[in-house]
């Protein structure tokens, strides 16, 4: 292959890649990173309760500085539940993003230090959502245009 062909094979692809739409990645960011929250909460709730197997974690493992282990309980699995739901529906997206981030912050610095390649990817999605919004497939998208 010439210079001149790889070249063009070079630049061709990256015109393909730069033809992905945003709304397609915004969605997939928003359901991917839902997903990983829905699923930790749903770990701490039996019906529409927070088991004590849950708070006994935040007693024991989690041990949150200043807080207590019962109210960062209740506090953490209402998130988990609330903020994944306003980002499958690209409601407040925005502000979901960062309630999701200040939580990834907290998990990554007070809990589990040593898992920062995960924490990262969670933080480049959410900061992804925060800076450029929930794109077209979305409720913020739709009011926003009313607005």
């Amino acid at each position: 292959m010439t210079d001149n062909a790889l070249s063009s094979l070079i630049r061709r692809s990256i015109g393909w890649m730069e033809a992905i739409p945003y709304w397609l990645v915004a969605l997939v960011a928003r359901l991917s990173i839902a997903g990983v929250f829905w699923q930790s909460g749903r770990t701490k709730v039996e019906g529409f309760t927070v088991t004590d197997s849950a708070i006994e974690l935040f007693r024991t493992e989690f041990q949150l500085p200043v807080i207590n282990p019962a109210l960062a309980a209740h506090l953490a699995t209402y998130a988990e539940h609330l903020f994944p739901v306003l980002l499958v529906l690209g409601l407040a997206t925005r502000f979901a993003a960062l309630a999701l981030l200040v939580m990834t912050l907290v998990i990554q610095i007070f809990v589990y230090p040593d898992a920062w390649p995960t924490h990262g990817v969670w933080a480049a999605s959410l900061l992804l959502l925060m800076t450029r919004g929930a794109g077209l497939v979305s409720l913020d998208h739709w009011t926003g245009r009313r607005i």
